[in-house]
């Protein structure tokens, strides 16, 4: 395979040095004729990246695995993990390979090329992916960001006119992701599994020293050290469900070898959200079960944590140290939860009732099926104008069927925010509540133009979605109510 010379660039391997035992050499595998199908221009002035990057051939080539990066390190790691509640035993990346790590104005990011070809572990699959699984994860990973929530990123998106077989025959792609690290509950699971104690103690070392400096400066043993590392994990998860749950989004396959040890979302496959609200809702279509449903995210990520904690009892040995840590999630979830739920409202200050406040209207939305980000966007403006129409929140009640039990609790709120001043509320709910979120109906036609050869749409798309909250009045269809057609748009873990 060729090099291409690149001195801007100093790479380090991802995982260091940790050797071996946790990644193995692997070339990407070309692709025939490749093309630009997204790029991330924002990401690329963030990371320090050379401004040519987009409009260079050379760049395209290493982007979609034709060429390897001077310097860089083409790796894949192994894990493990339980999928859909069941040990599945060892896994590891089957169609991801990291090109390596570099130093960025943004810290340490790893680069890595999702469907660059077979890995040693891919389990006889092909390595790839296709064009529209990766337009869903770049729109994704920027509409995560955008809203202000833990998420790894994405540079770039390439095609090229390669045949891949799914449900039905696609053509491939490659996305490039950026992270701090990829390292998953799924890679300390595996060391367990194997009884490899001085893996798990030096791969637990790595993370910690690289992305919890703070809590490598205490300088403390190892069953400290794994004992401060799964408490802040499991706060990083825990705030992370919090910002899921109150923005309505559904991951689809929370496997823990989907789940980042640094509490970022992960792995964009079968994702929703939420339009008609349904605390129920079941975003995978492979997932027969709901377990990952949306109103169970919080609990599997704690059962998640729980395995976390168990692979990491070889370090910690007291089993009531390792509850302690996954104790914290208990508390903090429901805390950071509310609060979330509470800016969304635009409360500024706590009362006891406020939690009833939000499940009765949680519950209302449910049996009414009301829009979630619509709702919220116009309740947004519909506080402005409550401070100067009596039926101002005509609008909101619209949307609900049960109006008269909507009209009972906007008389609650009312009362709530009656001391409040009602511009200051209405501007933090708009700075909270997104106008635009990446619905399926929206990525779906963005799909749709992009299997034309037309990528216009998942640019125009990428641009909104990195400012959610801002108006953009010549998208504003964007913003409406789904279609009737969106529902029946079905995602599954090949999405």
């Amino acid at each position: 395979m060729l090099v291409m010379k690149n001195p801007t660039l100093d790479w380090q391997p991802s995982f260091s040095n940790l050797g071996a035992t946790f990644s193995t050499n692997c070339l990407p595998t070309p692709l025939p004729a490749p093309i630009w199908v997204a790029s991330n221009e924002a990401l690329l002035d963030e990371l320090g990246l050379p401004k040519h990057f987009f409009t260079d051939e050379s760049f395209l080539s290493a982007m979609s695995g034709n060429t390897v990066l001077e310097g860089s390190c083409p790796k894949a790691s192994v894990y493990s993990g339980h999928q859909f509640g069941v040990w599945a035993g060892q896994l590891g990346d089957g169609r991801a390979i990291s090109l390596g790590e570099i130093n960025t104005p943004l810290g340490i990011r790893d680069i890595q090329l999702k469907g660059a070809g077979p890995t040693p572990f891919s389990r006889r699959g092909d390595g790839r992916a296709v064009l529209r699984s990766s337009i869903r994860e770049f729109l994704c990973s920027e509409a995560m960001f955008g809203l202000g929530i833990p998420t790894t990123r994405a540079l770039c998106v390439t095609g090229s006119p390669a045949k891949v077989y799914r449900e039905e025959i696609e053509s491939a792609a490659v996305v490039a992701r950026v992270s701090p690290s990829f390292v998953r509950f799924g890679h300390f699971e595996h060391f367990a599994s194997i009884g490899n104690i001085e893996a798990i103690r030096a791969l637990l070392h790595h993370v910690v020293k690289t992305h919890m400096p703070s809590l490598d400066m205490l300088q403390l043993n190892d069953k400290q050290l794994a004992v401060g590392f799964l408490e802040e994990t499991t706060k990083r998860t825990a705030q992370l469900m919090a910002d899921w749950q109150a923005v309505g989004f559904c991951h689809g396959v929370m496997n823990t070898d989907n789940m980042s040890i640094l509490g970022l979302t992960l792995d964009y496959g079968p994702f929703q959200f939420l339009d008609g609200f349904d605390a129920n809702h079941i975003c995978n279509h492979s997932d027969s079960q709901g377990r990952y449903a949306y109103v169970r995210q919080p609990q599997i990520a704690y059962w998640n944590l729980f395995c976390l904690g168990q692979a990491l009892m070889p370090i910690i040995q007291e089993q009531e140290l390792a509850l302690q840590a996954l104790e914290t999630f208990k508390s903090l979830y429901p805390d950071t939860y509310d609060m979330r739920m509470r800016t969304k409202l635009g409360l500024m200050d706590t009362h006891v009732n406020d939690r009833e406040l939000v499940q009765d209207l949680l519950s209302l939305m449910d049996k009414d099926r009301v829009d979630y980000p619509f709702f919220w966007r116009r309740l947004s403006h519909c506080v402005l104008e409550s401070s100067k129409l009596v039926h101002a929140y005509g609008p909101v009640r619209d949307l609900f069927i049960h109006r008269e039990e909507f009209d009972d609790w906007i008389l609650r709120y009312g009362t709530r925010l009656q001391n409040s001043d009602k511009q200051l509320t209405s501007k933090q709910m708009m700075q909270t509540n997104p106008k635009f979120v990446l619905r399926n109906h929206l990525g779906e036609l963005a799909i749709r133009q992009a299997k034309t050869g037309d990528f216009s749409m998942v640019q125009s798309l990428l641009h909104v979605l990195q400012t959610p909250f801002d108006e953009h009045p010549e998208h504003e269809e964007w913003a409406g109510l789904a279609p009737e057609w969106a529902s029946d748009i079905e995602i599954s873990c090949s999405s």
